[in-house]
């Protein structure tokens, strides 16, 4: 443990990992140039490193990929103002630079939008909205206190959260918004604008805005603009005063290859007898494309791939192997990680297991942003907390001691637990992650706290060695 703490702590390169990920390869939108550069980047150091069966792995079908080339927006009249705007994915461009006015859409329902019809042909277009801006007074970032963690360590099994319920066979009604979209691509109009009150003081939360089904239709561009430069737009509209925007928005979409694709690389284990037993650890690495994805989730890949680099450093040799696996189309719905576990493990529709689901031990997850662990998650395996408290002892110095029975959602770990297999997230402060950098455009390497991810490649070095020697695997959850 020494060792560890003394190569992670003082010989640290995860902000190396970090830079390379962000700054030198840019986003690593899912199934695009970037995300293949960055994968291949990370290849190529694994096998620096000595890691072996390095390679980039379909998992199956995912579609069409999607990447930006140029984006600008702009108010001319009644006075010129650049604007704080990013389309959102799977749109399609401009075609070339446009100059057009702005029209207000003022309909709560399909049928108070039928007024607009036959107008919106080389038009931009904006929903009303009645809300305004109100002020914060809760600070962007944050570290869990000594209450909050000590809560967290006494819930009991009954209080942790189950797991999201299947929405399949529900059918919501069709937004204002979405048939508005439909109005606008059969009429012709330039680009629909869109915001959302958390995107304020020139923060942008921006994903998906279209199909990325093979096949599918492309849509239309929408924009994603501050929320405050939305609301003025708005007023100056509602008060009779026309508002004109030029804009010029160039994308391209891929579809030579429509497969989804995860990093996979191993250290071999040593032990004649566990060797053929897997020990994993991982994080998602695509991202969306605002940014550059630095909080989500080139940390956890950086930290991920600092853990190996650790152990490679110290000529650990594992009893059994240890995987890495850095996902794509996480963004998605857990695309990566979910087809990796049916293909590898087992199928949570049937529950039909593949001989390796026995020869599986745990998977180590991080995907919570920059901030720095301060215990783990037990998804509801009680029989693991003892195991986790001595590993935890070590790093009580580092702020590390929480073992909480709770579940945490939305991260790749739940694939693993879907099917049975002991799968975990390490509970993360929570820095800026939802307020500031999570989806957004502030998402850059600026936002990662270094010695946060030091102390997070520190641990999961450690349990991921720990995991590897014991004489165990790591206990299950009964499977229901």
């Amino acid at each position: 443990m020494q060792k560890i703490r003394n190569e992670g702590l003082n010989n640290s390169k995860v902000m190396d990992h970090a830079f390379y990920l962000t700054d030198v390869n840019g986003p690593r939108f899912a199934n695009s140039p970037g995300y293949n550069k960055a994968g291949n980047w990370i290849i190529s150091e694994l096998k620096k490193w000595g890691l072996v069966n390095a390679r980039m792995e379909p998992w199956g079908e995912f579609g069409k990929g999607w990447e930006l080339k140029k984006s600008y927006l702009a108010m001319t009249a009644p006075y010129y103002r650049p604007l704080i705007a990013y389309p959102k994915a799977w749109v399609y461009g401009t075609g070339g630079a446009k100059s057009a006015d702005v029209l207000l859409i003022q309909a709560s329902d399909s049928a108070e939008l039928q007024k607009y019809k036959g107008k919106l042909a080389g038009k931009i277009l904006i929903i009303d909205r009645s809300d305004t801006m109100k002020p914060s007074f809760e600070p962007y970032a944050r570290r869990w206190s000594d209450e909050q963690l000590e809560e967290m360590a006494n819930r009991q099994p009954a209080a942790q959260q189950g797991q999201r319920r299947n929405s399949q066979g529900f059918r919501r009604p069709v937004s204002v918004a979405a048939l508005l979209k439909q109005m606008a691509e059969s009429e012709k109009a330039v680009a629909i604008l869109s915001t959302s009150p958390r995107g304020r003081d020139g923060t942008l939360f921006v994903s998906g805005g279209g199909s990325y089904q093979a096949g599918a239709p492309e849509n239309i561009t929408d924009m994603m603009i501050s929320y405050e430069e939305y609301l003025s737009m708005v007023r100056l509209l509602k008060a009779g005063i026309p508002v004109k925007l030029d804009i010029d928005v160039a994308t391209v979409f891929h579809e030579k290859d429509t497969k989804g694709y995860n990093v996979i690389a191993e250290i071999p284990g040593s032990d004649p007898n566990l060797k053929a037993e897997i020990v994993m650890l991982g994080g998602h690495l695509d991202s969306w494309h605002g940014s550059t994805g630095a909080t989500d989730n080139a940390s956890g890949c950086a930290v991920m791939m600092e853990a190996v680099r650790i152990l490679k450093a110290l000529d650990v040799k594992p009893r059994r192997t240890i995987r890495i696996a850095l996902w794509g189309n996480e963004e998605q719905g857990l695309h990566g990680s979910r087809n990796y576990v049916k293909n590898t493990f087992g199928d949570p529709a049937t529950m039909k297991f593949t001989d390796q689901h026995e020869k599986f031990s745990v998977y180590f997850n991080m995907d919570n942003g920059t901030g720095r662990y301060r215990g783990i998650y037990l998804q509801g395996n009680e029989a693991a907390r003892p195991i986790f408290e001595s590993w935890l002892k070590p790093f009580h110095d580092l702020d590390a001691k929480t073992v909480t029975i709770s579940n945490t959602g939305g991260t790749d770990h739940l694939s693993f637990d879907a099917i049975g297999l002991p799968g975990f997230q390490f509970i993360q402060d929570p820095i800026e992650y939802s307020t500031r950098t999570h989806h957004t455009n502030m998402d850059n390497y600026d936002h990662l706290v270094a010695d946060d991810l030091k102390q997070a490649a520190t641990i999961t070095a450690a349990f991921i060695y720990n995991a590897a020697m014991r004489d165990e695997k790591m206990p299950r959850k009964p499977i229901n």
